[in-house]
């Protein structure tokens, strides 16, 4: 599977995205969220179904330069 500029920066915003996740995950389990409660929760939110898009995004955009 070739890296195409366009797959790249698909998987580099994935990569970004299960950060931002992770993050929001244990900003959460601290109990005292920096960003507060709500904005942490929205970031957590709009973050995971991200990931799996742009991974997808990510594929499908090498496998079609072949």
């Amino acid at each position: 599977m070739p890296l195409t500029p366009k797959s790249a920066v698909f998987l580099g915003a994935c990569c970004v995205a299960a950060i931002a996740a992770v993050g929001s995950i244990f900003e959460l389990s601290s109990g005292q969220p920096q960003l507060g409660n709500l904005t942490t929760s929205i970031i957590l939110a709009i973050s995971v179904p991200a990931v799996g898009l742009l991974f997808y995004a990510a594929v499908r955009s090498a496998n079609t330069s072949e």
